[in-house]
């Protein structure tokens, strides 16, 4: 685990809580309707036309625990997966949230709250939202990240910030007290996650194991084209050279094009190792992003570079682009520097 994941300070947003500290809903919901529940299962925002099926519940995961076990963590996982994700919503608020998802027309599909319980009226909250949601045939599951007394001190004191609930006392108290504060909480949790010897990586992984599915968790790549002369890109994690290709700027015929272009493509590709560079580095790549989905990396920036970011680097991002795409790699081409000269 991170040291950050001990820092008990609130991180991000409250359902996307405006500059007014208002909660606002996520992207596609409305607000201002009455809701039924007459079956539980279905959400009726009253304002459907004759004909349309009322919305389905979104799917919900509840993420609560031990300050420093690794909440804001879990929770990044979950948005990575395509979760909406909520940090530190009042436990009271989580129906609401569940009825706002149903109102979304399936833009919201799958909900993720981290509860952070830190006094006796908001675990009463929890309670009576928990209540509701179970009346209302609501399928939501609670993620509850704990760990040893040890390592939970070791992280506080690593980022040298008081426990929450410590008060005047020293951290060991502020975590028995939290630890007696959640022992109901846990034995209702559907799944428990000890994160007392793992780091990141393997916090990452075992969520993976239990919300990603069946399917290989998702790898987006930007593939970027620049000019040296114009400085390399400050968020690349791969850099590639194509200077040592022939350039299309000293063709008078081909001058004004870009790598767009495809006479000025084919001059690049036509040239001797053009062709090599393209399938070997498209085979690394492939090696690359097997590694990255086994080490939880979700996006990746590979910067393809010439002189001045106009033929050789656009034409070879634009190919290689594609092959990745063809890889099933969720694919961007970004042409930084086109159009500067």
């Amino acid at each position: 685990m991170s040291e950050n994941d001990a820092q008990p300070t609130q991180r991000r947003d409250q359902a996307h809580a405006d500059p007014g500290g208002e909660t606002a809903p996520p992207p596609g919901l409305e607000s201002g309707q009455d809701t039924g529940d007459d079956n539980g299962a279905q959400v009726s925002t009253g304002g459907e036309a004759p004909g349309v099926p009322e919305a389905a519940i979104p799917e919900l995961v509840i993420i609560s625990g031990m300050s420093g076990a690794g909440r804001s963590t879990a929770a990044k996982c979950l948005e990575d997966l395509g979760w909406f994700v909520v940090d530190n919503l009042p436990p009271a608020l989580i129906p609401t949230m569940v009825e706002l998802g149903a109102r979304s027309q399936g833009n919201v599909a799958r909900i993720a709250v981290v509860v952070d319980v830190r006094g006796r009226r908001f675990f009463d909250n929890l309670r009576e939202s928990l209540a509701d949601l179970e009346a209302k045939h609501v399928t939501r599951r609670i993620v509850f990240l704990e760990s040893s007394d040890e390592a939970l001190v070791r992280r506080f004191e690593s980022v040298r910030r008081p426990h929450p609930l410590q008060g005047d006392g020293r951290i060991v108290d502020g975590i028995a007290a939290e630890r007696e504060l959640l022992r109901e909480l846990r034995g209702d949790a559907d799944l428990v996650i000890d994160t007392s010897s793992l780091n990141v990586h393997e916090l990452r992984a075992k969520m993976d194991a239990q919300f990603a599915g069946e399917e290989e968790p998702e790898l987006r790549a930007t593939v970027m084209s620049f000019g040296f002369k114009y400085g390399l890109p400050v968020d690349a994690d791969l850099v590639a050279d194509m200077r040592f290709l022939p350039n299309p700027h000293w063709v008078p015929e081909l001058r004004p094009f870009t790598g767009l272009n495809e006479e000025v493509a084919a001059y690049v590709f036509n040239q001797p190792g053009a062709k090599e560079f393209l399938d070997r580095y498209a085979e690394l790549l492939r090696l690359i992003a097997a590694g990255y989905r086994r080490e939880g990396k979700r996006y990746v920036t590979i910067a393809i570079g010439c002189t001045g970011g106009k033929h050789r680097s656009v034409a070879m991002s634009e190919k290689l682009a594609a092959r990745l795409a063809a890889e099933g790699v969720e694919t961007v081409v970004v042409h930084r520097d086109m159009g500067r000269e």
